[in-house]
């Protein structure tokens, strides 16, 4: 009988090998690793040494991709990347999503903890709910459904995202909120707010107790893009006696999978 040929595409993807079946192009492959492994441009002879790959093969593969641009010629015999690999990199770059990278992670934390996981952007003075795992068996309520706002000053990952600022910045954000409190728990002194800034300088995380809602707690790890730049805040939220310290590696280890996935490189952070 024959397979139809959306079930044969299908059952390849299923199968895709590790190293490529076409030798030539895991040579091609070798060969960009050995170029991407130096900023400056590299002489044939150290590609082909460093590649284990015969000189005469390597030249050939080289001038193969130079007709591509995926390697450039500076000058007569020396090799680097070339500007089609930017090109398209960009495009990927463009495509990439925080909410999409952070959604499968999100889900598999909101399965370890039972306890709704969010992510958060700013937006101005206030952070915006921009995807949640969550689940009736959490025994929360949640008020802030997606595309819901908060004060920064008030949220786990709003005090990240000031966390981030200069004092100058905070400063003025004081003063233009006046940092108007929603509970009896609430950060409403700027003096406070800057203790709570430092710890969350010092540590990476935030913490919210009980500070927008009564009765839940919230902490939160930062998300970071290709630049370093703080861009979103993934948060754990829950009763405010559930919240269980044991959380906050996990939490960290999912911010940190997400950070990745964007670009991020801890080794390049500030």
């Amino acid at each position: 009988m024959a397979i139809p040929t959306t079930d044969l595409m299908r059952n390849s993807d299923r199968t895709v090998p590790a190293t490529p079946t076409i030798q030539v192009i895991e040579r091609m492959f070798v060969l960009i690793d050995v170029l991407a492994s130096r900023d400056e441009p590299i002489s044939l002879k150290e590609i082909s040494e460093k590649s284990g790959l015969h000189p005469s093969t390597t030249h050939r593969i080289l001038n193969d991709l130079a007709t591509g641009r995926f390697v450039d010629r500076p000058q007569a015999g020396s090799y680097r990347l070339g500007m089609r690999l930017l090109e398209l990199g960009n495009l990927v770059k463009g495509r990439l999503s925080v909410r999409d990278a952070a959604l499968l992670p999100m889900r598999e934390l909101h399965k370890l903890i039972q306890q709704p996981v969010n992510l958060s952007m700013r937006q101005g003075d206030e952070i915006v709910y921009i995807e949640r795992a969550y689940s009736e068996r959490s025994g929360m309520q949640v008020v802030r459904a997606i595309g819901g706002r908060a004060p920064l000053h008030l949220t786990s990952t709003g005090k990240l995202f000031l966390a981030a600022d200069d004092l100058a910045r905070v400063r003025a954000y004081a003063t233009r909120t006046g940092l108007h409190g929603q509970t009896r728990n609430s950060i409403t002194q700027l003096p406070i707010l800057e203790r709570e800034l430092a710890h969350a300088r010092q540590h990476g995380t935030a913490r919210d107790n009980e500070e927008l809602e009564m009765g839940v707690r919230c902490m939160a790890a930062g998300i970071f893009d290709d630049q370093s730049r703080l861009v979103a805040g993934l948060s754990i939220s829950a009763p405010a006696d559930r919240l269980e310290e044991s959380w906050l590696p996990k939490l960290l280890e999912t911010a940190s999978g997400i950070s990745e996935a964007l670009g991020y490189k801890p080794t390049a952070a500030r």
